[in-house]
């Protein structure tokens, strides 16, 4: 889960840039998200905007298979997200999404270990 100012605006992030599908969503009684989860392959993501001191806080780290990582930066491009490289142990993409909530994508041919 991360928490996110608008539901609404992050899935369509999510769904739009970063290429997963909508599964589910609920809405308060004016109608407006405040919950919702967006997967994309055998990745689960609930955007929530019910706890705000949490907005932005997020860290998560998805991976992918060797082909599809190897895909992402020209996808992500094709999308107009912005990324950029990074080391968390082992080369990674990262995304940030709107709120400032950090996606790493780990190189998954990338053994890992110090610089």
């Amino acid at each position: 889960m991360i928490f996110v100012s608008d539901v609404e605006a992050s899935a369509d992030f999510y769904t739009q840039g970063l290429g997963f599908t909508e599964a589910w969503s609920f809405r308060d009684d004016a109608g407006k998200k405040f919950v919702s989860q967006v997967d994309r392959d055998e990745t689960e993501i609930i955007l929530s905007s019910q706890w705000p001191d949490r907005v932005g806080k997020g860290m998560l780290f998805i991976e992918l298979v060797a082909e599809d990582w190897k895909a992402l930066p020209a996808a992500l491009k094709a999308g107009g997200v912005p990324f950029r490289e990074g080391w968390w142990g082992y080369r990674s993409l990262i995304v940030t999404d709107p709120d400032g909530n950090e996606l790493y994508f780990p190189d998954p041919n990338d053994q890992g270990g110090d610089r």
